[in-house]
């Protein structure tokens, strides 16, 4: 018997934020994400609700008391940092920093979206 559902990774960031639709929808439009599984709360907050990016699931849910909003920072890579940068931006995103070379055989870059998560995302452009 499996010990996790098909197609999840075996750890999960969780976000707990205001506003968790907003950024799910933030998530597709920046990453390409996939919506996966949705639990609403009777006043239409989100309870549980996953996304797939590229091969990890992040799991998210609206704060309420006892579990308040948290801000958090989430690293990704992704194929091409600076068109992701971009798009961030467009969709509404705070520049955080810009994507530059870094001393490893990284460009990184990084931006907070309107839930108070920091995304890092970076690119390998060369082997160390």
């Amino acid at each position: 018997m499996a010990f996790k559902p098909d197609g999840y990774n075996s750890v999960s960031p969780y976000l707990v934020l205001q506003g968790a639709q907003d950024t799910i929808d933030f998530l597709v439009k920046v990453f390409a994400a996939e919506r996966l599984r949705m639990v609403r709360r009777d006043d239409n907050t989100i309870l549980h609700g996953e996304v797939r990016i590229d091969d990890t699931v992040i799991m998210l849910a609206d704060g309420q008391p006892g579990w308040p909003a948290q801000p958090a920072h989430i690293h990704l890579y992704v194929r091409d940092v600076d068109d992701t940068y971009a798009r961030a931006i467009a969709a509404g995103a705070e520049a955080v920093q810009a994507p530059a070379q870094k001393q490893d055989a990284d460009r990184r870059g990084g931006f907070r979206d309107a839930g108070g998560t920091t995304w890092w995302v970076a690119q390998q452009l060369a082997t160390e």
